[in-house]
């Protein structure tokens, strides 16, 4: 009973005190185990904030703190080895230690600042680049959104945009006058009609060949019309349904067309009205066609500056002082007084009446302190592409705008921003078509009656005329003229070098603006054609001197003269009977 009992009792009593002590003794083990981890964990944290304190606050490597010496309070400075230039241990800081201690912190303090300033600017960048990638990344969302509702929604919006065109072009024909005519004030607002076969069309507005019939000369133009009658064509052979069978009709070929009209209103579209030769021998088809006009389109809006874009007008000049004391003055009052930034370059061929000439600059530069000229002699005989070349040439002061000028053009000050504005290096160049003035003895009556220049500068049909068949006023940028190879200078005396050079361009890639200028004036002058020239080049002088003469009406009124003056005599007697 006791040797049995024994062993229950141990177990009773000393087990649970074992293993009391073992968890005890388990437990400091497993707190001593995570407090040293926990420890370990917190000295690495605190070696890395202390690193990342010292780098952040540390001067950089390029900085000259690198290698200056920290000053110490006794006078001692450290910078890779001991150095005592000023005291002893703990010797009181001198002025010389204070003043190196306070300039040392001013130079931490600025470096601090400068080093605030770059993560500012840093910060700064990384919130622009980040705002970039957001709009790049929501126009992208939004074109996804677009290719996935393309099948939904995109489809109702691209029939809804289509439909609206149709509804416009519609609208276009409707304005138009194709079914009826509309009320007009005179006959002054008739638009006409031009005519045309497969060969020729026939015009009022015969432009510059001055032919009322001719082959179409433009691409687009031939293109135009036969793409019109190659879709009539297209539409009369097309199979044509009546009832149920499909009914059989003549195949129509381009030796069908008779002749078409075709009319263009300039805000709605063109009307093209095409005759052919039917089955029969007196039958005729007839087909209308019209091409409407779109809605407008913005292409471009731009800012043009023009303060800094200064004019080297080039002018050649043989003799003729007088002529050229009446450009100085337009060029005083204009360019100098108005414009204020153009440079004037005079090529002078041969030595008669070349002090006059300069005479003249000289006056000019002295009485209004002008200093933008230039004055080249050329001992050679006359030749204006020879002298607009020269001149063109001679300036030094990089890429300047030209323009290639006579004695006799009067221009204004919005011809010259008109110039500016319309020509650009490399990409197009201006050939303003200027007003030719007609002899104003004719115009006025005689010479004693004819008012001053500024006062006959008045763009009518009886004072002038479009001088389209000129080519030798003309903007361009001195880079442009130079890479399409200048003038032909071996053209000697009146007329061919500005078609030569004008042709040039229009075999480039650059754009060439041809248009009618208002503040461009070609003053009337008696033309003399030297037998000298060639055929062609008399020939073409002759055409000129006819233009400039009069108009068509006044060189009448001067041919029937003397039967005008028998007309008027009659008159008079009869008048005179009748009163006796």
């Amino acid at each position: 009973m006791v040797h049995t009992d024994a062993p229950t009792l141990l177990n009773y009593i000393f087990l649970p005190a074992l293993l009391l002590r073992l968890s005890v003794v388990m437990l400091r083990r497993g707190l001593l185990f995570w407090l040293s981890r926990v420890g370990v964990l917190l000295v690495v944290v605190c070696c890395c904030l202390s690193l990342l304190y010292v780098i952040s606050c540390s001067p950089h490597a390029d900085e000259p703190m690198a290698g200056q010496p920290l000053p110490r309070p006794g006078g001692m400075a450290i910078a890779g080895g001991p150095s005592r230039p000023g005291g002893v241990g703990g010797a009181p800081i001198g002025p010389a230690g204070r003043e190196g201690f306070q300039a040392l912190l001013q130079e931490r303090e600025e470096q601090h600042r400068q080093h605030i300033a770059s993560l500012k600017k840093q910060i700064a960048q990384l919130k622009e680049a980040l705002q970039e990638r957001s709009e790049q990344l929501k126009g992208m969302q939004n074109s996804l959104e677009k290719t996935a509702g393309r099948g939904t929604g995109g489809d109702v919006a691209d029939e809804r945009s289509h439909s609206d065109l149709q509804e416009f072009l519609r609208s276009q024909l409707s304005r138009a006058e194709v079914h009826s005519g509309v009320r007009l004030p005179s006959e002054y607002a008739v638009a006409p009609f031009e005519s045309f076969t497969l060969q020729r069309v026939y015009q009022l507005e015969m432009g510059l060949t001055r032919h009322p019939e001719e082959k179409p000369v433009r691409k687009d133009r031939r293109d135009e019309l036969g793409e019109v009658v190659e879709s009539a064509l297209q539409s009369l052979n097309a199979p044509h349904q009546g009832g149920d069978r499909m009914k059989a009709s003549k195949v129509y070929t381009p030796s069908d067309f008779i002749e078409g009209m075709a009319r263009t209103e300039k805000d709605k579209g063109t009307l093209y009205e095409l005759t052919f030769r039917g089955e029969q021998k007196l039958e005729f088809r007839r087909l209308v066609l019209f091409r409407p006009f779109g809605p407008l389109v913005k292409v471009k809006s731009e800012l043009v500056e023009t303060a800094n874009m200064p004019i080297n007008i080039v002018l050649p000049l043989s003799q003729r002082a007088d002529k050229f004391k009446q450009f100085m003055h337009n060029f005083r009052e204009v360019c100098v007084k108005q414009d204020g930034r153009v440079h004037l370059t005079v090529v002078y061929f041969g030595r008669d009446q070349m002090n006059e000439v300069k005479g003249t600059l000289e006056n000019t530069s002295r009485e209004l302190n002008f200093r933008n000229f230039t004055l080249i002699q050329l001992n050679e005989e006359f030749s204006r592409g020879r002298g607009l070349d020269v001149g063109a040439r001679a300036w030094k002061g990089g890429n300047v705008l030209l323009f290639f000028c006579d004695v006799d053009i009067f221009f204004t000050a919005d011809f010259l921003n008109t110039c500016r504005l319309n020509a650009q290096p490399g990409k197009k160049v201006f050939y303003p078509v200027l007003f030719s003035q007609y002899n104003p003895a004719v115009i006025y009556g005689s010479h004693d009656h004819t008012p001053p220049v500024e006062q006959q500068l008045i763009i009518k049909k009886d004072t002038g005329f479009w001088r389209d068949f000129g080519f030798g006023m003309t903007c361009q940028y001195r880079s442009d003229f130079i890479n399409i190879g200048g003038f032909d200078v071996d053209i000697k005396g009146w007329g061919g070098e500005d078609v030569h050079l004008y042709r040039k361009y229009l075999h480039s890639n650059l754009l060439v603006v041809r248009a009618p200028s208002r503040g461009l004036f070609h003053l009337w002058h008696e033309k003399r054609c030297a037998d000298e020239l060639p055929p062609d080049q008399y020939k073409m002088c002759m055409q000129s001197k006819a233009m400039n003469e009069a108009s068509h009406g006044q060189l009448g009124m001067l041919l029937f003269r003397h039967e005008i003056e028998a007309h008027l005599r009659k008159q008079k007697q009869r008048s005179g009977a009748k009163k006796a």
